[in-house]
């Protein structure tokens, strides 16, 4: 068995791990990467990518069939479902090159193929590797949770790691979860042509502001997907090419049938075969429990992304990969603030929050005001005959930005801007102010913004000063 030094060993080639590894070597750093499955992880194989490939398909073919509204008449288009997956598959070629072994090897890092799993707290065996760092980081992301309910084993079920390689089109898609990957999943083989429903035991996208979430909510029921919420999946069985689904909610018993499953009901951090004990290090079934400079209970290990209890998106693992290379390298203690992470909904349209949301910042803050713009007002919604949705910020009296959320089309784009604002701690009025490009969605933010300024803009007192005024020479 070798034995071999480096700086940094990374154990996950997911977008956390490769983000450290990365920035390691270009500084200078000796660099081991260890993974046992496919380069670019869950995001590039099983997640982010391959869903949003899915719905651009799904928009492409609503697109389509919504066209009359522009009066352009296409009618209703053909699905190749085949022809949907090959689409999924080379997208996530023509990235793969971005995340794989030649592309690190050029950057001075050393792949390891292998399960890693810790011989003690300062050392990872890898095959027949073993691999003694200076600092360790833990990037192996998350694995999809496969509930405990009767008969499910016995049916064939689907996650995010095997429904982008259907050739098919499921006649009707029961969608097991409610969250963002059921909502984003179900909503795009709806568009495919699909029936689809979901089955979610509380309430659809519960972290999201319930005001935009029932205005989405709305917008798929209009396009006939069937949100069962507040049911319970009592069991589930096959009848010949079929699975009958019974469920319990406030009607009462139901049985759904439907032709294919979809289990969404969240991830759970992949701690399997890391034998974290042996480098003393703690967890719960919530992840790695790390400190604010995202250090483990061994001082030696960090832990980043998924793996560890918080919001499960690539672009914050990827932030935290920046505090991890400040902690790891240089010993600069930073620390994580998600205060201004953003969170999208790629559905159509588009749900986006950033901060706090209104019902949060009623229970902190004593004056909270709230701030609207529907995009019914917005010229250039208007012309693309698409404005479901509003701009809706959460704002303290003084008009300090605690909370913005948007839902409507491109919502996880005009969402920057309150990311920023949140970031950089910017008042109100640097969004009212700003000078807006005409005619742009982007305008439902200043006009949302400038609604702060209204009530004393518009007052009789303003009134009684122009009055004034205007018998001035």
């Amino acid at each position: 068995m070798t034995l071999r030094h480096f700086d940094l060993c990374i154990l996950g080639a997911g977008s956390g791990g490769l983000s450290v590894a990365a920035g390691a070597a270009r500084m200078g750093a000796s660099v081991a990467l260890v993974e046992h499955g496919k380069m670019g992880g869950d995001c590039l194989n099983s997640g982010c990518v391959p869903s949003k490939s899915l719905l651009a398909s799904a928009h492409a073919a609503a697109g389509a069939r919504q066209a009359d509204r522009l009066g352009i008449v296409a009618g209703i288009p053909p699905i190749d479902q085949r022809r949907v997956r090959d689409h999924i598959a080379d997208v996530i070629a023509a990235l793969a090159p971005h995340d794989s072994v030649e592309k690190f090897e050029q950057l001075g890092v050393t792949v390891i193929a292998g399960q890693a799993c810790f011989a003690g707290p300062a050392e990872v065996a890898a095959g027949d590797e073993r691999i003694r760092a200076r600092r360790f980081v833990i990037a192996t992301g998350s694995l999809p949770v496969v509930p405990a309910i009767p008969g499910l084993a016995a049916v064939p079920y689907l996650t995010n790691e095997t429904v982008f390689e259907l050739d098919e089109l499921p006649a009707h898609l029961l969608v097991l979860g409610g969250g963002p990957m059921g909502v984003e999943l179900g909503h795009a083989f709806q568009r495919l042509g699909a029936q689809v429903t979901i089955i979610e035991q509380a309430t659809i996208l519960p972290h999201h502001d319930p005001e935009l979430v029932a205005v989405l909510r709305r917008c798929l029921s209009d396009e006939g997907i069937v949100v069962r919420e507040g049911a319970q999946l009592q069991h589930v069985r096959r009848a010949g090419r079929q699975i009958i689904a019974r469920i319990e909610d406030g009607a009462g018993a139901a049985e759904l049938t439907g032709s294919h499953l979809l289990v969404a009901v969240g991830r759970r951090p992949a701690l399997e075969n890391l034998a974290l004990s042996k480098a003393e290090i703690r967890h719960s079934p919530a992840g790695i429990i790390v400190n604010s400079r995202l250090r483990t209970t061994n001082r030696r290990v960090f832990a980043l992304g998924d793996v560890i209890d918080g919001p499960q998106f690539t672009h914050v693992a990827a932030y935290q990969a920046g505090i991890v290379l400040r902690n790891a390298l240089f010993n600069w203690p930073a620390r994580v603030d998600l205060g201004a992470a953003p969170r999208v909904i790629y559905t159509h349209p588009e749900l986006a929050q950033v901060g706090l949301s209104e019902p949060e910042a009623r229970t902190l803050y004593r004056n909270v005001r709230v701030l609207r713009a529907p995009f019914a007002l917005n010229d250039r919604a208007q012309t693309e005959r698409d404005t479901s949705g509003l701009v809706k910020v959460v704002v303290t009296s003084h008009g300090h930005v605690l909370g913005a959320g948007i839902v409507g089309a491109g919502a996880g784009d005009l969402i920057q801007t309150w990311v920023l604002a949140i970031a950089q701690r910017l008042n109100v009025k640097a969004i009212a102010t700003m000078i807006a490009p005409y005619p742009t969605r982007g305008e439902a933010n200043k006009r949302a913004a400038g609604e702060y300024f209204a009530p004393k803009l518009f007052s009789e007192t303003v009134r009684r000063i122009v009055r004034l005024m205007s018998h001035l020479p």
